[in-house]
Formats: C-alpha cells, structure tokens, sequence
C-alpha cells in the first residue's frame, strides 16, 4: 500500500509553486527509507511581476477610454480630423480628462518599464524618457490661435520619438528569450510604429483631414505593445506548467553512498 502525503508551497517573489511528497516505499520496493520527490510549477510570467501586467494592460484601456470621454464632452468634435492634444488645450471642455489622461497613461508605461526585466535597460530607459515627455505634454497645451506651440511640439516629438523607438534597445538574443524582445521582432515592432507616427506627421503638415486618426491608430498601437511584450513573457513548458522532478534532501543523502574512514 502506498501513501502520499503533499505539501504545498508558495514563492511568491519568482511567482513559483512547488510540490513535494511523502512516498512510502513497501519492503519489496527498497530499504523502507521515505524518500521526497517534488515538482516545481513555473509562473505565468517570466520575470515580470504582477503589478507590470496590471499597468501594461491599463495604459491602452485609459488611453482609447480617456480620450473618447473627453472628445464626447466637447459640443462639437471630430475625432477624425481633429488631435486628442486640442482636448487638453485651454477653451475645451472638462480638459482635465484629458490632461489626466496624458499624465496617467504616462505612469503607466514607467511602470510597465520598470517591470520588464527580461528587456534590456536601455530600452526600459528609452520607455521611460518617452513617458515623461508625454506627461510634460498635459502641462504643455496647445493654445488656440498659436501655430506653433513650441514647448508642445517638443515634447510631444520627444514622447512618440521614445514610445515608438524603445524596443530597438529592448531586443535580447537567446533561445529562451520572449518572442517579442527578439532582434527581428523588435525591429518589425519599430518600423511599425515609426510608420504610424511618419503618418500623423504628414496628416500634420499636409492637413488632409485625417490628422486625428492618424494620432489614435499611433496612439493606440504605441499603448499596446508594451502589453504584447508582456504577454510574451509568458513561458509555457510541457503544456502550461515547468516540471522538473526533485529528490528530497534526505532521499539524496540516503542514496549517496557512505565513506568508509
């Protein structure tokens, strides 16, 4: 007869779950020794902590929520033509929506920098200046009747610069590195961007109407691939779970074999 006995614990600093056991051994199957074995389950992300995966996923979703709330409170607007910065401009309605979503949003991306371990620190930091400067942008409106609002204009280049360019210092070579951080995605993931910011910059200076989409589309892709990079870093092994089988101390002493003095 066999009896098992499980025990669980938690670690909660690396997100692991390990689970060992008692297994008696009948005369029959060996000395009588109690040997330990374990499992070790591995965590959902690998090396980005929970509260990365709360903020990476809240920036897109405060983003598309603030600037629809601000945009439905003005009498007249349309988003299609019109920037998510004339929201936050002096004369439009409730602009502190949209003032406290550019400073929100932007706490979220340092966030979401700080807890990307896997990512090199370069990136991290290129994410980090991008979101500052965005924030700078809420207390660097545009004026109604200024054509070049410079202060505005700085930061606001500075910040899409940054959001759009980071992954190309992220990028890690490896066989257990993330999908997302890898050189040639982290390359694809740049031009991408760089091409919807190239966009709202022509719909800029050409004025062809379409100047607010072309900001919402960059916008929304910029919010969300910090979020798919997360998720990228969640490492499924042997259909969703790590696991490495593990003797118990007093198993592994009991099968060293003893020195004779």
């Amino acid at each position: 007869m066999v009896s098992v006995v499980y025990q669980i614990l938690a670690h909660t600093r690396d997100g692991r779950v390990s689970v060992t056991w008692t297994r008696k051994m009948s005369p029959r199957q060996g000395s009588g020794r109690t040997p330990r074995y374990g499992f070790v389950y591995g965590s959902g992300m690998q090396g980005v902590p929970w509260w990365g995966v709360v903020s990476s996923a809240a920036a897109p979703v405060l983003m598309v929520g603030g600037w629809t709330v601000a945009a439905d409170l003005q009498p007249r607007f349309d988003p299609v033509s019109e920037t998510v910065s004339s929201l936050a401009a002096p004369g439009a309605t409730d602009r502190w929506v949209m003032t406290l979503t550019f400073v929100v949003v932007g706490l979220c991306y340092v966030v979401t920098a700080m807890a990307l371990r896997p990512a090199r620190t370069s990136g991290r930091l290129i994410l980090i200046a991008g979101a500052v400067a965005g924030m700078l942008v809420a207390v660097n409106p545009e004026h109604p009747g200024d054509p070049y609002p410079w202060p505005h204009i700085i930061c606001a280049s500075i910040g899409l610069a940054g959001v759009a360019t980071w992954p190309a210092g992220a990028w890690r070579r490896g066989p257990a590195v993330p999908w997302a951080l890898r050189p040639a995605v982290a390359a694809a993931a740049v031009a991408v961007l760089l091409a919807l910011v190239a966009w709202f910059a022509v719909e800029l200076v050409t004025g062809a109407g379409q100047t607010g989409l072309a900001e919402r589309v960059a916008g929304a892709a910029q919010a969300l691939w910090p979020l798919t990079l997360v998720l990228s870093c969640s490492r499924r092994v042997r259909g969703g779970t790590r696991v490495t089988p593990v003797l118990g101390l007093k198993a592994q002493a009991a099968a060293r074999p003893s020195r004779c003095n």
